[in-house]
């Protein structure tokens, strides 16, 4: 008797921080409830980060037609050459990319985009 005495006034003295963490738990749950997934959310955020992988991509490019002109000015005519080559190819990858999707018309299901800028 004694045991359940004790318990019940634990339980009791327990009892407000106890409800206050599950109304707060009820209450974050239910926000969750009112989401909704919208796949163009998804593809939204899809060519977004493939809007800042090109970009980084483009930089890249920049500094590879850098660099082999540089390598052409030290007399490095062949490695110059191929450094502007590929520097070029990787700069304009996202263009090219998004020119074929438009051409080929399936730009409108998919996420690939050169973003707005």
């Amino acid at each position: 008797m004694k045991l359940t005495k004790k318990i019940t006034t634990k339980l009791h003295s327990q009892l407000p921080s106890l409800l206050t963490v599950a109304a707060i738990l009820v209450f974050n749950t239910l926000s969750a409830f009112g989401q909704a997934f919208n796949s163009t959310e998804l593809k939204t955020g899809i060519s977004n980060s493939l809007a800042v992988i090109m970009m980084f991509g483009f930089v890249l490019g920049i500094s590879c037609v850098i660099y082999g002109g540089f390598a052409i000015r030290r007399g490095d005519v062949d490695q110059g050459k191929m450094s502007i080559i590929g520097g070029a190819i990787i700069a304009a990858a996202p263009a090219v990319i998004f020119a074929f999707y438009k051409i080929f018309g399936i730009d409108a299901n998919s996420s690939v985009g050169i973003g707005n800028f």
